[in-house]
């Protein structure tokens, strides 16, 4: 499946930023593609709790928190197997190395760029095959 034609409707979304202007407009545009807020985090410390404890299908991660990186975020949940963007206004340069083929979200973003981003996203899942949700209650069973 291509990337494009991965549809977003019922998808759980976790939602890591700590800037609220962006938190709102990231909940209003993922809930105009018909996604579910999963959660969200503004701290780091919350951000780690809720990335391993929540079910989702899909995370957006702001790469800085409160002058804090979330690299530790973002590597519990790709050991989850679960994909994620990064959301940062710093742009590529900013990320480690080993984060170089996570899809960036690049501040500030239209909803078809954050579209496009989760889409991609979805579509580097490897090592299983990524079902589409059925309904806008369905999310993927852990």
């Amino acid at each position: 499946m291509m990337a494009s034609e991965i549809g977003l409707a019922g998808l759980r979304v976790l939602v890591i930023e700590d800037e609220a202007l962006v938190m709102m407009l990231l909940e209003d545009t993922l809930a105009e593609a018909g996604c579910e807020i999963a959660g969200v985090a503004s701290r780091v410390d919350e951000a780690l709790e809720k990335a391993a404890a929540l079910t989702f299908d899909v995370a957006v991660l702001d790469v800085n928190l409160n002058g804090r990186q979330t690299f530790d975020v973002a590597r519990c949940i790709a050991g989850r197997g679960i994909p994620f963007v990064f959301a940062t206004g710093y742009g590529a340069a900013s990320l480690l190395s080993g984060f170089g083929d996570t899809p960036i979200l690049q501040k500030p973003f239209q909803q078809c760029d954050l579209e496009a981003a989760l889409r991609l996203a979805l579509a580097q899942r490897t090592g299983e095959a990524w079902q589409q949700p059925s309904g806008p209650s369905a999310h993927r069973a852990d």
